[in-house]
């Protein structure tokens, strides 16, 4: 088997839980090589592993999503909810083939004045797609949904994520947690001027148009962890991606676990069923 390995902090290349993770699928039989751009990605590749933390993660699904190769997180990070997975439990899973793939959806974004800028525009993303003011002054978020307007919203920003992004960004900005698998999109106003806004979940299928007003005449947009700069002439428009993120997951993992792992998700005294 060929294995691509993406580490975006190359520091980590010298840590010894992944030094040994290395040895053992090397041990095992399997070449592994070094994914850093998509270009580098093999033909034949079976699953890539992103070493490090969440972050690491996304940056490896722009190396991979649109290719099918399966994605495999390794945590050498801190949060480690996409990256879940501990170095020393990843090669038996392999060896066995005990594993799962699941789907992610990945949002897909164009966006109308941003030619001519030299930038490297990979219009894709897994979480989410933000916009937020530069400046002092608060943000005016104009926002269709299939073409029907909905009311200006007065804020730092908005975000659109996936049910994935729905444990990232927009659950600190107040917006529902999803399974994974649910078939949704999140509109997630973020630190609100108005009252009596809250955040919008739409089916997977709309199409959501964005565009900003604001007296500083700039703004930026994120994509996951990328960040591209912005103004009024700019619309950006986001949908469902024609493929999905192939995400690995063992069997000991899983989404309720991560949020009360990870999240503590529901600690309450009450709970502790040890007693």
């Amino acid at each position: 088997m060929l294995i691509g390995i993406y580490i975006k902090n190359k520091a980590l290349a010298e840590d010894a839980r992944f030094l040994a993770l290395c040895a053992e699928l090397g041990d095992g039989g399997y070449i592994l090589y070094e994914v850093d751009r998509r270009e580098d990605l093999r033909e034949g590749t079976d699953l890539v592993l992103s070493i490090g933390g969440d972050g690491t993660f996304l940056s490896a699904s722009k190396r991979v999503a649109d290719s099918g190769v399966p994605l495999l997180g390794v945590n050498l990070g801190r949060l480690g909810f996409l990256s879940e997975n501990l170095p020393e439990d990843i090669a038996p899973h392999i060896f066995a083939h005990d594993y799962q793939i699941e789907d992610r959806a990945m949002l897909a974004v164009s966006a109308d004045g941003l030619q001519g800028r030299g930038m490297d525009f990979w219009p894709y993303a897994l979480n989410e797609v933000s916009v937020h003011r530069t400046g002092p002054s608060v943000l005016g978020v104009e926002v269709t949904v299939n073409g029907e307007k909905l009311p200006t919203y007065w804020a730092d920003g908005l975000l659109v994520a996936t049910s994935s992004g729905s444990t990232a960004y927009s659950l600190s900005a107040g917006g529902p947690i999803c399974l994974p698998e649910s078939k949704v999109l999140l509109i997630t106003p973020i630190a609100p001027h108005n009252l009596n806004v809250r955040p919008l979940v739409i089916p997977e299928t709309s199409v959501v148009e964005i565009s900003v007003r604001t007296r500083d005449k700039a703004a930026i947009m994120t994509m996951d962890n990328r960040t591209i700069p912005i103004d009024e002439l700019t619309r950006v428009r986001v949908s469902m991606a024609q493929f999905s993120l192939k995400r690995v997951r063992l069997p000991e993992a899983g989404f309720v676990k991560a949020l009360v792992s990870k999240l503590y998700w529901g600690e309450d005294i009450r709970n502790n069923t040890t007693e």
